[in-house]
């Protein structure tokens, strides 16, 4: 039924995509679809307006007119098949079952004697990845090497953009990558939130480019502390899109 209320309005020439009202949305209305914020249905958007101040471009307003009522009914159901995609996607069974590739591996770190035997390890390294797989949406909350573990969160072009990724930043590290601007958010706070509760991290420290969807990573992370009541201080790098440490520090929090 269609009433007189206040509801979110979105400037799409104003939106760039960053995707921090999606986890702001505590009901679930807002997506981020072909790279802009999307209200889902108005029925999901109770017009309080939360997600306004996780807007850095001011593309959100509260305006009134004619909109279908909140229905609080529909926005439970919305959360709760969201929750249950979730559980059913990040499952390693199931992932293993259909796709051998993403089965949990830890990996032995390369020693001294290996690396002299190898004449290109004085110019390459070698990876200094220890596991698998290293996607946000595919590294369960219970996995093995996430115990007593110093945890890497790298917005996926990170590694692309900087050239001694591995050697400063994944060392004696375990990773998770990933990018808010393209997967779901929500589910990204769920995890982190169950990983920060299991209190078995010893450090956490992200790494982000410059471009303003990475910051809904930054989001993401610090709705997940305080959903998960954990005290940890998080370590923050900005990595420009030419390879260059643009700021490094404690993250706001």
């Amino acid at each position: 039924m269609k009433i007189m209320r206040k509801i979110i309005k979105i400037d799409e020439k104003l939106c760039n995509g960053c995707g921090q009202c999606v986890p702001a949305c505590a009901e679930g209305a807002l997506e981020i679809i072909d790279g802009k914020a999307r209200m889902i249905a108005e029925k999901y958007c109770d017009g309080l307006g939360a997600c306004l101040g996780d807007c850095p471009a001011g593309a959100l307003t509260i305006i009134e007119r004619e909109a279908d009522d909140f229905d609080e009914k529909a926005v439970e159901e919305l959360l709760a098949s969201a929750q249950k995609t979730e559980r059913t996607t990040a499952s390693p069974a199931d992932h293993t079952t259909c796709c051998p590739s993403v089965g949990l591996q830890t990996f032995e770190a390369i020693t001294p004697c290996q690396a002299a035997n190898q004449p290109t390890m004085g110019i390459n390294p070698g990876s200094a990845l220890t596991h698998w797989p290293v996607k946000i949406r595919l590294v369960p909350p219970d996995a093995p090497f996430l115990k007593n573990a110093d945890l890497l969160v790298a917005a996926d072009c990170a590694s692309v953009a900087y050239a001694n990724f591995h050697g400063e930043f994944l060392k004696d590290h375990v990773v998770m990558a990933g990018c808010p601007k393209f997967d779901d958010v929500k589910s990204y706070i769920d995890k982190f939130t169950e990983i920060f509760k299991q209190g078995k991290l010893r450090s956490v420290s992200i790494v982000l480019m410059e471009v303003p969807c990475c910051a809904g990573l930054r989001s993401i992370i610090r709705k997940a502390l305080q959903h998960s009541g954990a005290d940890l201080a998080i370590t923050e790098t900005i990595i420009s899109a030419r390879g260059e440490v643009l700021r490094q520090g404690q993250m706001d929090l």
